[in-house]
């Protein structure tokens, strides 16, 4: 299923993104970009006295809380056929206003009051860096042989058109739903991403459940997200640099390190790493060494103005050619970072969460940005397949697998909201909007493969 390359290419990938960037640039006046976060609601009252009110004392009954109810929840959904990971997200968002909020506004309050949020905070962040870097090294590259012109096709065009549809929406959202001082560039392009990505560990996790990771469909659909899921972080990357900028000058000194340090850990820190062989007696040394290249990694792209969850990443992807050492990464780090830190990631999520200003509008642009989202993945992805010989019931299965976005794009909308660059009720529809089209994916392929067999 090799494409004739270029035609194609230029047709469902190029032509799409100079589209959407030609109209994020030309589609609204574009003020000044203001990075600034939304203003933080007013902090409660906190209590002066009690045996729970210490800030270690109250951080373990949050983290006790939280991990209890993630994993009832993720206990839940695989009774139902989910993966786990959807019942934690989904966990993550009741432990807020939205739900916990509603029921009991007094305990929620004061459980998460915000002045306690910081240790929680800093440690979901770090879980989100381990995260990220166990998922860098499980981008196995070598998967990509033989099938490198039909993924680079293929994920790209699942990039291209749902990054345009979703500057076409910012086009319609931008009055409303951008927040005061931020330019239209920076809303539309981030809309973009927001609908672009694949979250590759989760549909690596659906895969292996549905037994199907080691067929072919499973290989070119690993391939395909690897790809696509590097591709979006390093969009993700020119945009971030771009709007935490102070000028173009800055702007391009950012990106020129970034890549600069890319180059330098892929071209001379990955082949040594691949090269080496760890005996078993030094796998605790290999373990410490790896935790403090992926934190240094994560230091370097933080202060080049990126994000470290860009470092963290890239050191994933330099230790992704050695098989042992990625085998010790997700033995070792990933089980400590998916049980015990990414619940706490969920929680931050839903306790970002607003329900104050949510209108009855919201809910359907809540079905018109799912819609969007699924419709621009999965055609992006079939039209590329189909013209690139794959069939027609295969080309369906790989667009309803590439719809999953799972954590990685909690992640992003997390990053966009830090930066201020969506408000509180848009926030809240795209986070759904994650949850919903990757609890979709196990539906749709049964869907499709129901049809095929007809």
């Amino acid at each position: 299923m090799q494409p004739k390359f270029p035609w194609r290419y230029l047709l469902l990938v190029v032509v799409p993104l100079v589209a959407a960037v030609a109209m994020s640039r030309h589609g609204l006046p574009i003020p000044d970009v203001l990075t600034s976060a939304p203003t933080p609601p007013p902090a409660a009252p906190a209590a002066t006295h009690g045996p729970l009110t210490t800030p270690l004392a109250r951080f373990l009954l949050q983290l006790l809380v939280v991990l209890c109810v993630a994993k009832g929840a993720g206990w839940l959904l695989r009774r139902i056929g989910q993966p786990a990971v959807i019942g934690e997200m989904a966990a993550g968002l009741l432990l807020g206003p939205l739900l916990f909020g509603a029921i009991a506004p007094d305990v929620q309050g004061w459980l998460f009051a915000p002045e306690s949020l910081g240790a929680l905070g800093m440690v979901s962040q770090l879980g989100v860096l381990m995260f990220l870097f166990v998922a860098g090294a499980e981008l196995d590259l070598s998967s990509l042989n033989g099938r490198c012109g039909f993924a680079l096709l293929v994920s790209h065009a699942g990039i291209a058109l749902p990054f345009l549809c979703g500057v076409l929406l910012a086009l319609a959202l931008f009055a409303e739903h951008a927040p005061p001082g931020v330019g239209f560039a920076g809303f539309a392009l981030f809309m973009g991403v927001s609908l672009s990505i694949t979250a590759f560990p989760v549909l690596l996790r659906i895969l292996s459940d549905r037994g199907i990771a080691q067929t072919e469909m499973g290989r070119i659909a690993i391939a395909c997200a690897a790809l696509g899921d590097a591709s979006a972080w390093c969009l993700l990357a020119v945009i971030v640099a771009t709007m935490q900028a102070t000028g173009w000058m800055t702007a391009v000194v950012s990106l020129a390190g970034t890549l600069l340090f890319a180059v330098a850990v892929l071209a001379l820190a990955r082949p040594w790493i691949t090269r080496r062989e760890i005996t078993v007696e030094r796998e605790g040394r290999a373990l410490i060494a790896l935790l403090l290249l992926a934190l240094l990694c994560a230091l370097v792209t933080e202060a080049l103005g990126i994000h470290a969850l860009f470092g963290a990443f890239l050191a994933g992807i330099a230790v992704s050619g050695n098989a042992r050492l990625r085998h010790l990464l997700v033995e070792r780090v990933e089980p400590f970072a998916i049980s015990l830190l990414l619940p706490l990631f969920f929680a931050m999520t839903g306790l970002r969460l607003r329900v104050e200003g949510w209108q009855a509008s919201d809910l359907l642009l809540g079905v018109v940005v799912i819609a969007v989202a699924t419709l621009g993945k999965g055609v992006g992805t079939w039209l590329a397949a189909r013209t690139a010989g794959m069939p027609n019931t295969d080309a369906l299965r790989l667009g309803a697998l590439m719809n999953t976005r799972g954590l990685m794009e909690l992640i992003v909308l997390n990053l966009g909201y830090e930066m201020g660059l969506i408000g509180d009720r848009l926030f809240a529809v795209l986070v759904i909007m994650a949850l919903v089209t990757t609890a979709m994916t196990g539906p749709l392929l049964d869907l499709i493969e129901r049809r095929g067999r007809r």
